[in-house]
């Protein structure tokens, strides 16, 4: 009776996962990216003062269009994410510009054992980076880079509509 009900659990959580797990992934980080472009639209650049970190091809770019490059991928990719459309690509540029914005602010400067970069495994930064925010990140986006955006999405919604039967 006990392992029936336990199976009856699984069987209920696996249905639920396919629906669930990916909003709950999709929700968070759009919120998270969405913020993130929301302070670029009403901030000032300050890429100028950081161009120098960016990694290649970044570091040849304008600090201008870095900013709006990662202002609009913020912005446009975190509302993509919120509706499950174009999950896997918007997923793989939120990504890149994780990976660049740790490259350029959050990794340390200056570390030459495992134990100091550690102690950069941090959400604020005292000295040794603070990439633990980013690490969650993109810990977080590939789900969905690999699975997609589930079954409560466009995404969803496009596939079935385009396999239906009877179509061609």
């Amino acid at each position: 009776m006990y392992s029936e009900a336990l199976k009856g659990l699984r069987i209920s959580l696996d249905r639920a996962a396919a629906w669930l797990a990916p909003l709950g992934l999709r929700l968070f980080l759009a919120w998270e990216f969405f913020e993130s472009g929301w302070e670029k639209w009403q901030g000032e650049n300050w890429f100028a003062d950081i161009q120098a970190a960016f990694p290649f091809p970044f570091n040849h770019l304008p600090a201008s269009w870095n900013w709006e490059l990662s202002m609009w991928a913020e912005l446009l990719c975190a509302v993509a994410l919120l509706i499950g459309l174009g999950t896997r690509f918007s997923a793989l540029v939120l990504m890149v510009v994780t990976v660049v914005a740790t490259a350029a602010v959050h990794w340390p400067a200056d570390w030459s054992t495992l134990s100091e970069l550690a102690q950069g495994y941090a959400i604020t930064n005292k000295g040794h980076g603070n990439f633990k925010l980013p690490l969650i990140y993109l810990v977080a986006l590939l789900p969905l880079v690999l699975q997609g955006a589930g079954k409560l999405s466009v995404d969803a919604l496009l596939k079935t509509g385009l396999h239906r039967p009877g179509r061609t």
